[in-house]
């Protein structure tokens, strides 16, 4: 007697799975947003390394994700500020990347981190080559702050958005530091860049 054929199981919808997106202007060049039900999860620049080219998923600006990092992302550009911690954010990683796009994420504006800094606050000082591959994959640009990491010696490596990219981010978010009264050397980086 053999078994009887079942249908095969349907797939189990993916939470992370991309339900909207959105492309915005900005001084730096245009960006494309996309979120799931859960957050935001890219932001890329165009003709940054690891975009993901076009997406298949309706654009929708006022998407309840979308809608409030565009805010946040105008006031960004406006004076160097926004409140993106209360972005929820949803970006697809391995647990490590995880790890270390949640601790980008605790790097204030107007400061900055060494690759190794990063490393030893992981509790992982010997990974500084696994960190710096990490950060160089965070797939939310400006919101999880991978601009505001720099080399040991303070100089910028590398941004998958570029270089200059980079300095100019540091640069705003420079100015909007002293503005506000925080100590010059908070942004030394982004003055000597």
């Amino acid at each position: 007697m053999t078994a009887p054929t079942l249908p095969p199981l349907a797939p189990v919808a993916d939470p992370r799975a991309l339900v909207a997106q959105t492309r915005v202007d900005t001084p730096l060049g245009p960006v494309l947003l996309a979120a799931t039900a859960r957050g935001l999860a890219g932001l890329w620049f165009d003709g940054q390394a690891h975009h993901p080219g076009p997406l298949t998923v309706p654009v929708a600006a006022a998407h309840p994700v979308l809608a409030p990092a565009l805010a946040a992302l105008e006031a960004y550009w406006h004076d160097g500020t926004a409140a993106f911690e209360r972005l929820p954010v949803d970006a697809h990683g391995t647990p490590f990347q995880q790890r270390v796009w949640q601790a980008l994420r605790g790097i204030a504006a107007g400061r900055t981190t060494s690759y190794g800094a990063l490393a030893a606050a992981l509790g992982c000082p010997a990974a500084v080559r696994a960190v710096a591959a990490a950060v160089g994959r965070n797939p939310v640009a400006i919101v999880v702050p991978c601009h505001r990491v720099v080399g040991s010696d303070g100089a910028l490596r590398g941004y998958a958005a570029g270089l200059a990219r980079k300095r100019a981010l540091l640069a705003l978010e420079s100015a909007a530091a002293q503005r506000a009264g925080a100590p010059a050397a908070a942004a030394a980086v982004a003055a000597s860049a």
